[in-house]
């Protein structure tokens, strides 16, 4: 199993939107860069836990947890002219971007980036490196295991 932490703007997706789905699950839709649509489509598996990440919001922050629960399959978003997230250079038969889709697990208390740094074990973390705007990164499991305890 791997952890991950995934962030979603809480206008589009918030962890109370997902958690209020009728089957607690949503598609992890509009990642528009290669090195985290990467990540989804070679690397994530069923049951993979993730950190649901409120970001561009006023308290950015873990809110909760998820998991994953449907392997990378084409987001459709990519297709539809309509939709911000269209890529006129993808196609049906040659998809540019992929996303899985996460269960709900639970809402947590919000640990924001400052609280986040105050603690020498995730100094490493990628989200609190210095240029990182990746939107899904990977969560080393000892990392994972200080930040629950720290829940």
């Amino acid at each position: 199993m791997r952890y991950w932490l995934m962030k979603s703007e809480p206008s589009d997706v918030s962890i109370d939107d997902l958690a209020k789905r009728a089957n607690k699950t949503i598609a992890w839709y509009g990642v528009r860069n290669y090195q985290a649509r990467n990540f989804m489509r070679d690397q994530m598996r069923i049951g993979d836990q993730v950190f649901f990440y409120h970001s561009s919001c006023k308290h950015p922050g873990i809110v909760g947890i998820a998991e994953v629960c449907k392997l990378a399959y084409p987001d459709t978003t990519q297709f539809d002219s309509n939709n911000k997230y269209f890529d006129p250079k993808a196609t049906s038969e040659i998809p540019r971007w992929f996303n899985v889709d996460v269960r709900f697990v639970s809402k947590t208390r919000l640990i924001d980036i400052k609280e986040l740094r105050s603690y020498p074990d995730l100094l490493g973390m990628r989200i609190l490196q210095k240029g990182n705007r990746l939107s899904i990164t990977p969560v080393d499991p000892a990392e994972w295991k200080c930040i629950i305890g720290i829940m």
